[in-house]
């Protein structure tokens, strides 16, 4: 079911990177909930795995705690899981499609590929306007 979805810079945040890990590593470290944790925010901030059903239309929930007592609550699905090569989700469904109203509206498209002795993973995030797009830039997107 693989969409392209191009890129809009207006909306979209996008990172690619060369890692000097094989893409199995890469996989299990956005698939195994307990690796999640361990990096999906910038420090000092920890995360929580409330939900990881890894299939499309199962929960995907992430609640981000910062040092000062802030914190993001992030519920939402998977909409597609293509093993070592895809991973789609969004803050804008819940599990089972039920549509909901994130206070940061995204999907993201993980995508991951051999490339030399690494692989190249490449993150688009795309939102429903320029102002969350921006939020999310300034919560630290570049610094994962």
């Amino acid at each position: 079911m693989a969409v392209d979805a191009g890129s809009n810079p207006e909306t979209d945040l996008v990172i690619s990177r060369v890692l000097n890990a094989p893409r199995a590593a890469l996989w299990r470290a956005w698939t195994d909930p307990e690796l999640l944790r361990q990096w999906w925010c910038p420090k000092p901030w920890s995360t929580e795995v409330r939900a990881f059903d890894l299939r499309p239309g199962g929960a995907f929930h992430t609640f981000m705690q910062g040092p000062d007592g802030g914190s993001s609550d992030n519920p939402g699905s998977f909409l597609e899981i293509v093993p070592q090569q895809r991973l789609v989700f969004t803050s804008m469904l819940g599990p089972g499609w039920r549509p909901q109203s994130p206070w940061l509206g995204f999907t993201a498209i993980i995508s991951m590929e051999d490339e030399g002795q690494g692989c190249r993973y490449t993150a688009q995030v795309m939102h429903p306007d320029k102002a969350l797009r921006d939020q999310h830039e300034q919560m630290g997107f570049f610094d994962g």
